[in-house]
């Protein structure tokens, strides 16, 4: 599936992030970096077809959003395809297999002060972030 015209809110209904044209990027850049701002801390879900892919997917996400790169996996890196499960607040990292998945990247938002004001968006495509 490719989309040259995307939203947050039209990303919801997906299992498997999307192509986005580099004309919808920028755009679709800033309207998550604006939700962000909301936010006081993040968790980042990614589906990938394997370990590797999954924690480029973590690390570039990092870089681009300026977050304190969380540690890395305390097991043996699975081998197929992965979730990857990262928590900023506790610095947790997990990967396990997981089999049936779509592909792609998701972010939760979170608030100190009110655990109902955050939202979860994606999925973004494994090289959202990935800095040409």
């Amino acid at each position: 599936m490719s989309s040259s015209i995307l939203t947050l809110t039209a990303l919801r209904s997906l299992r498997q992030a999307p192509a986005i044209s580099p004309e919808s990027r920028p755009a679709l850049q800033r309207e998550l970096e604006a939700a962000l701002q909301a936010c006081d801390w993040f968790t980042i879900g990614v589906m990938a077809p394997d370990a590797a892919s999954a924690m480029a997917a973590l690390r570039s996400c990092e870089r681009a959003l300026g977050w304190n790169p969380l540690g890395d996996p305390e097991e043996a890196l699975p081998e197929g395809p992965v979730f990857l499960k990262g928590n900023q607040r506790s610095g947790g990292l997990l990967i396990r297999r997981e089999e049936g998945l779509g592909e792609g990247v998701l972010i939760s938002g979170h608030r100190h002060d009110d655990a109902d004001a955050g939202d979860t968006w994606g999925p973004l495509p494994l090289d959202f972030f990935a800095i040409d």
